[in-house]
């Protein structure tokens, strides 16, 4: 079986357990200083909002979506995983401003610039990066905008950590070498003309040592202040990327 049918399976699985439950929203609890990445994707998402059309890759069952529907894009937020589109189809059917598709990042079933907006969060590494990169742009309007919050992996000690979880079975292979690094980002400005990139928990390696004295507020502050202080790349465990398609 090829990674790709592997992670698709994976995903079918997942969200198999939530309608078979009748449970349409995946409850995790994700601790307070995993969250600035996102809370900034959001953000720049929000300063965005002039009723566009958006389009979500690697949406998986919707757990970034719902923000996006509140602010009242145009949504289509796709999968590769069907049981997964399932989930979000069920999850937002009231409401007019979402639809959701099977598609592959990789070739995206939407014709040239019909959207004002893609985003992202956390799929890249299910695909080329090469090849996503240019569906992204060959889908985006002249102009329009791509939100992108992901891992990097430039530091030894993730590369290390995910290599584990592949050992565990919880990741394919391929995911390995498709996480977003510092080389991948200089492409994508590169391709699109102009970007912006922040770089958050560049001490986050600590943090499951953190965690043992100090509380989640705390160990966010301390987090937020050297991400802003340092602007530490390399380390870093989030980036937030907001690239333009020139408009030549």
């Amino acid at each position: 079986m090829i990674d790709r049918d592997i992670e698709r399976l994976r995903y079918d699985n997942r969200a198999n357990l939530l309608l078979d439950s009748n449970q349409l929203k995946h409850n995790e609890k994700i601790p307070k200083y995993i969250n600035p990445p996102y809370k900034h994707y959001f953000k720049l998402l929000k300063m965005q909002y002039n009723q566009s059309n958006l389009l979500e890759i690697g949406a998986g069952m919707g757990e970034n979506t719902s923000l996006l529907v509140d602010m009242l894009y145009k949504v289509c937020s796709t999968d590769l995983s069907l049981k997964s589109v399932e989930v979000m189809t069920k999850r937002f059917s009231n409401r007019v401003n979402f639809s959701a598709e099977v598609a592959d990042m990789e070739k995206l079933p939407f014709d040239d610039e019909s959207f004002d907006i893609v985003c992202s969060a956390g799929s890249l590494s299910y695909g080329d990066n090469e090849l996503v990169m240019n569906e992204i742009y060959r889908v985006l309007k002249k102009g329009g905008v791509i939100v992108i919050v992901d891992s990097l992996n430039n530091s030894f000690i993730y590369q290390l950590n995910r290599y584990v979880h592949y050992l565990k079975g919880n990741r394919s292979k391929s995911t390995l070498t498709r996480i977003p690094t510092i080389s991948l980002i200089d492409k994508y400005t590169e391709k699109f003309g102009y970007s912006k990139v922040k770089y958050f928990g560049s001490i986050a390696w600590i943090f499951p040592f953190l965690s043992k004295i100090l509380n989640e507020q705390t160990i966010t502050n301390i987090s937020n202040w050297v991400d802003s202080r340092f602007n530490i790349k390399k380390s870093a465990f989030k980036f937030v990327m907001l690239a333009i398609k020139n408009e030549k």
